[in-house]
């Protein structure tokens, strides 16, 4: 039997479940799920391999128009995505109907599955209608109606997309799960815990950098440095006597030690870098371009 290897990127507006789906098809989490828009920021490849294919998975940032120069660099690692794939996942939820036309153009001349997701939170009716709006504007292409959270119709979603990859040796070795280091990770799971933790603007207005990362054969030593906006956000991520940046630091190592398989010391500081957001050098510092 011939080889199959390809690049699938999975895109589509923000909070559809893009993560979702891709850590369920991957079968480990590489992507940060939290309800609000915009978790994703950088493109997240993870790689199913198997014996006769390997499938290169990129999960992007939600579609949107940017604000700021970080949002310039999501929607790039978007535009990069399509050009290097071999095939689209264009995922939506049940009753969305909002679509970036310029996006909705590219693609139509690319190999595309539509995948409708959250189907169990909605009628059949309200499936079907969605199904018949979106394969009129992606000119009737194969869906598939999943449930990411539930792991519902992902079997035959793969097998699609296994019989759609081109023949082609592997990209890269049988025994890799992600493009990624275990750094980036790390950031991503310090992150996710503060758009669980903190409300309103203080998710958006933070990054993570790693300043060390020190392993050791009973423990893994992290510092990370939390990079916000304003004072006063500084001292929202503290809290009173330091409580919030004490429970963000405890709930962050132990997912940290669960994801890396070691017991992990993880030392926390916040500092302020005005308009973050908008800077070049801070933004590649922080990887973004990478």
């Amino acid at each position: 039997m011939e080889h199959k290897a390809g690049f699938v990127s999975i895109l589509g507006n923000p909070n559809v479940g893009k993560s979702t789906l891709m850590n369920a098809l991957v079968g480990e989490k590489l992507s940060i799920i939290t309800s609000k828009a915009q978790t994703t920021r950088h493109r997240i490849m993870g790689i199913v391999n198997d014996e006769n294919f390997q499938i290169v998975f990129s999960d992007t940032p939600g579609l949107l128009e940017p604000n700021y120069k970080m949002q310039e660099y999501m929607m790039k690692y978007v535009n990069t995505a399509l050009q290097d794939s071999d095939l689209i996942i264009y995922v939506v939820e049940v009753n969305e109907k909002n679509y970036n036309e310029a996006i909705i153009e590219k693609i139509k001349t690319l190999p595309i599955i539509l995948v409708i997701n959250k189907i169990d939170r909605a009628t059949a009716e309200q499936v079907t209608a969605t199904q018949l709006y979106w394969e009129e504007i992606l000119m009737h292409r194969e869906t598939f109606n999943v449930s990411a959270t539930k792991k519902t119709g992902l079997e035959k979603l793969m097998t699609k997309i296994v019989e759609l990859l081109p023949v082609c040796p592997p990209y890269f070795s049988k025994d890799e799960l992600t493009d990624r280091p275990l750094r980036f990770f790390v950031s991503e799971i310090i992150r996710e815990k503060i758009l669980l933790l903190y409300k309103k603007e203080i998710p958006y207005s933070v990054e993570i950098e790693i300043l060390s990362y020190k392993e050791s054969k009973d423990i893994t030593r992290i510092d990370a440095v939390i990079y916000t906006e304003r004072e006063s956000q500084k001292a929202i991520l503290l809290g009173h006597k330091g409580e919030a940046i004490k429970k963000l630091g405890i709930e962050s190592r132990i997912e940290i030690e669960a994801f890396i398989g070691q017991k992990v010391y993880l030392s926390l500081s916040v500092k302020v870098q005005k308009d973050w957001r908008n800077n070049e050098n801070r933004l590649k510092n922080f990887g973004y371009g990478i």
